[in-house]
């Protein structure tokens, strides 16, 4: 199935999800270049809640240029198997290297603002990430590891300490979304 059918298939969990999943169909129907960066309007991300077996804690990154504890994610940057990029994205970020998906569907879905910011020298407008959310879990014991041109820690965080962790205001309703859907589902 392909990524855009993947998206036509998904169930809105509520109604940003609804509103976004029709502005990414829009988008989809006058851009054909929304896998790549080189869309400056909006582009794909895929984004993870890794859990620990126990289901308690969450593990954050602490992101460089949000100067925030957030989750982990990244460009899709042409690949369309977004599970496959959240997963690299999850690996590379933390050090983990055994990380598995608690469902391999699209969790939540999510239209994110990205504010204009300087990466490596360069200034990048402000877009939107066209994002996909996955769930995973993994083992709180393997080591950890930060990915310096990205993060500058990497730290399990107690469920109901993430706003306590985290400055990022404008994330807690799609970190309690993806709780809120979690707990209502039964995972």
């Amino acid at each position: 199935m392909d990524y855009l059918e993947q998206i036509r298939n998904y169930e809105p969990y509520n109604e940003q999800e609804k509103a976004d999943k029709e502005q990414i169909l829009y988008y989809a129907s006058i851009f054909d270049d929304l896998l790549t960066r080189e869309n400056k309007i909006a582009h794909f991300s895929a984004s993870s809640f890794i859990f620990n077996k126990t289901r308690d804690k969450i593990l954050f990154i602490y992101h460089n240029i949000y100067k925030a504890w957030t989750w982990t994610g990244g460009h899709a940057d042409g690949e369309d198997n977004f599970l496959n990029v959240a997963l690299r994205e999850a690996k590379e970020e933390t050090g983990l290297k055994s990380v598995k998906p608690i469902t391999n569907e699209i969790f939540t879905l999510e239209i994110l603002p990205v504010w204009g910011h300087v990466k490596r020298g360069k200034y990048v407008v402000a877009h939107q990430h066209i994002n996909v959310t996955y769930i995973f879990e993994a083992d709180e014991q393997e080591e950890l590891h930060i990915k310096e041109d990205e993060n500058s820690g990497v730290k399990w965080i107690k469920i109901d300490e993430i706003k306590k962790y985290s400055d990022e205001k404008d994330m807690y309703p799609y970190y309690d979304k993806i709780l809120d859907k979690m707990k209502k589902i039964g995972l």
